[in-house]
């Protein structure tokens, strides 16, 4: 059923006498007589071919509808019932068998079609796009198509779009119902590719219309003045189950067609059968074969149609979408064959709504407008966008930190106190200083620990407690280095232990000077209570409180290396995650006790009458530790990094210091400057009762 010939019909009305007007001269569409001849050249093929329909001779019987809907009606009849006379629902004289009709150059011919050949069960092969029929199947059981299902040639033209990355893209379509369906479908899809549809046109195509859509758009005064104005420098062509990419400047045309041999398909009957297991190689040298649903199973080709001076053109391939490819690989393009025109400032061409975001920045929409359209805002603080166009910007990945100017995330500097650093020298050097003094103090209390000074000043608790100063001074160098599963648990655990110690015994110490002198009232019962088993005692109980603490916490949420993304910008923070917030206070509030109540005995106990009463320097060094640490405590939880672990050891070597200085500067000074002065007769009361306690 081919339309090769059209007539002028004109419009009635009532102002002239119907007889009066003629009917012009019938028009000859040159353009579809080569359906004919494809169909003669694909009977002669088939006919000669035995390996296409062996055993199987086809004829065929050409109609014409005249390009009209309604005469496709008495066309179908004609070719089912017609002899010599036409009787609709008789066959007379010569019997034609039908097996199937091809036809339906438009979605309205093909309707008029099928809603005849339905009725009698005649499988219908339709040229044109009537996707709405094919797919009711119980209403037009026998409707069929000619061409590649359409959908695939959607497919194709929405992977050439994005190849290019036209986003913003003119729509022009014939004023018909297959046009119609063709915005139907293709504005969704356009959608979920994130392609705009700049501006939508319909043609009306007139008699004289020779099936060039492009030479009739490019001829157009109407969409001239819209190629003009719009800002898409690609437009979308369809027609006649072809589609084409036109630019709008017209310098270039990239044209999307489909591989030219006849494509046939049936439902039912002998031909089906046949159809199913075809496949072969065609005059072109193109294998052709159908897939299950008895649809040809082809591929289509890219041309593009590069342009002469004189208005000529030629087609030439650059690429190829074919759906049985596999995966990944159904578009290929050669961009090195494209031919652009001279004209083209930018090759391959921008599309666009509007200019591109530049990296760094991120697209806001615009109010009232297509998604397509956008301003360009700069990413937010933290964020970046490292191509053109981003849809918005991203966050670096916790390691990383965007740069100056936000298209570019780079690697954080790794944050721990390592040895080979200024402040950790400056801190090793420090400890190892304050521990060779301790360590030159407790030889010269050993060499001189029969002195009066020495026994005076209880020799086992001296000795204790300038052990324990040392422990603690070279506690501070595990805090020094990068944090790991040996030094996390110990850090805090092995300073609060040798801190309680060295506590405990200045503690101890001072209640043994204040019991000294309350043991000499007459009658006094704490005589018994003064001596060494007291003050093993005191050290002991107070140390083991603290012990059990640290086993405790060690035993429940430990501390562990850990590492910080986010409180700095640009660094990552090795750090010992301390398991437990409230047995670190623990830790710490036990000790600010101990030193609290060590500062208040001393302070009450400084002005006792005694010759050898210390109490005095532990005041001061009690004063010197609790204003260390209570400064610690803010300044600790203020700083992040390498800076707090130093505010830590610098608080360590302080207090450890201050006590080392302040309680036995003195006795050194007397033991190694003024050894005269390290006699009996040298002090003031030198046979008071409360002396002898204390040497005892």
């Amino acid at each position: 059923m081919a339309s090769h010939i059209c007539y002028i019909v004109p419009k009635l009305s009532f102002d002239t006498h119907p007889s009066q007007v003629f009917t012009d001269t019938p028009i000859v569409m040159t353009k579809f007589y080569q359906h004919i001849l494809a169909l003669v050249f694909a009977v002669d093929e088939i006919n000669e071919n035995p390996r296409m329909l062996p055993n199987v001779s086809v004829g065929f019987h050409i109609y014409d509808n005249y390009y009209d809907s309604k005469m496709s009606y008495r066309a179908t009849l004609d070719l089912i019932f017609k002899a010599h006379h036409f009787i609709p629902n008789y066959r007379c004289g010569v019997q034609k068998n039908v097996i199937g009709v091809i036809g339906g150059l438009s979605s309205d011919t093909s309707w008029c079609m099928a809603n005849i050949l339905d009725l009698f069960k005649i499988p219908q092969i339709s040229y044109g796009s009537f996707e709405q029929a094919i797919n009711d199947q119980t209403k037009i059981p026998s409707f069929y198509r000619m061409v590649p299902n359409e959908d695939l040639q959607y497919q194709g033209i929405i992977q050439l779009l994005l190849h290019f990355r036209w986003k913003w893209v003119g729509l022009v379509t014939t004023a018909d119902e297959a046009g119609e369906h063709f915005l139907q479908t293709m504005e969704p899809m356009f959608f979920k590719n994130g392609i705009c549809s700049a501006f939508t046109e319909r043609v009306e195509l007139n008699l004289h219309y020779n099936g060039n859509l492009l030479e009739m758009l490019g001829n157009s005064r109407i969409l001239l003045p819209t190629f003009k104005t719009s800002k898409a420098s690609a437009v979308l062509v369809y027609g006649e189950s072809r589609f084409n990419i036109w630019l709008s400047s017209a310098l270039s045309i990239m044209e999307f067609t489909q591989l030219l041999f006849p494509q046939k398909k049936s439902r039912e009957g002998k031909l089906h059968s046949y159809l199913q297991r075809i496949s072969f190689n065609n005059s072109a040298g193109d294998e052709i074969k159908f897939n299950e649903y008895g649809e040809l199973a082809a591929s289509l080709d890219i041309t593009n149609l590069v342009t002469f001076p004189n208005t000529s053109y030629i087609r030439v391939k650059v690429g190829r979408w074919d759906p049985q490819a596999p995966p990944g690989k159904e578009f290929t393009i050669n961009e090195d064959r494209i031919k652009w025109h001279r004209g083209f400032t930018e090759v391959p061409p921008l599309s666009i709504c509007n200019d591109n975001c530049r990296p760094g920045y991120g697209k806001k929409r615009k109010e009232g407008k297509k998604f397509c359209c956008y301003d360009c805002d700069p990413c937010p603080e933290g964020m970046i966008s490292n191509e053109k166009d981003m849809e918005t910007c991203v966050s670096c990945p916790a390691d990383q930190y965007p740069n100056n100017d936000q298209d570019l995330c780079i690697a954080k500097i790794p944050n721990f106190l390592g040895f080979d650093e200024t402040l950790a020298i400056v801190s090793t050097s420090s400890a190892l200083l304050f521990s060779l003094i301790t360590i030159l103090v407790l030889g010269i209390f050993i060499k001189h620990r029969d002195t009066v000074i020495v026994k005076a000043n209880n020799r086992s608790l001296t000795y204790g407690l300038l052990i324990s100063l040392l422990l603690c001074f070279l506690s501070s160098l595990l805090f020094i280095g990068k944090p790991n599963m040996v030094t996390c648990p110990l850090r805090q655990n092995a300073f609060g232990i040798v801190f309680s110690v060295a506590l405990s015994s200045i503690l101890a110490k001072t209640i043994l000077v204040v019991l000294a002198f309350m043991a000499t009232k007459p009658g006094s019962r704490i005589r018994r209570w003064v001596g060494k088993k007291l003050a093993y005692s005191i050290v002991l109980s107070c140390s083991v409180i603290q012990v059990g603490i640290c086993v405790f916490w060690l035993a429940t949420s430990a501390p562990f290396p850990d590492v910080d993304m986010h409180s700095m910008t640009e660094e990552i923070i090795f750090l010992c995650n301390e398991g437990s917030d409230h047995m670190f206070y623990c830790v710490f509030g036990y000790m600010g006790f101990l030193a609290t109540v060590s500062f208040t005995v001393a302070f009450l106990a400084r002005k006792l009458p005694d010759t050898f009463n210390e109490a005095k320097f532990i005041t001061f060094s009690m004063l010197v530790f609790c204003s260390v640490w209570l400064t610690f405590i803010p300044t600790y939880l203020s700083t992040r990094g390498k800076y707090m672990v130093a505010v830590e050891i610098f608080s360590i070597l302080a207090s450890s210091a201050g006590l080392l200085g302040c309680i036995f500067s003195p006795k050194c000074y007397i033991i190694v400057v003024r050894p005269d002065l390290n006699n009996r007769e040298q002090f003031k009361q030198p046979n008071s009762e409360s002396e002898q306690l204390s040497i005892q």
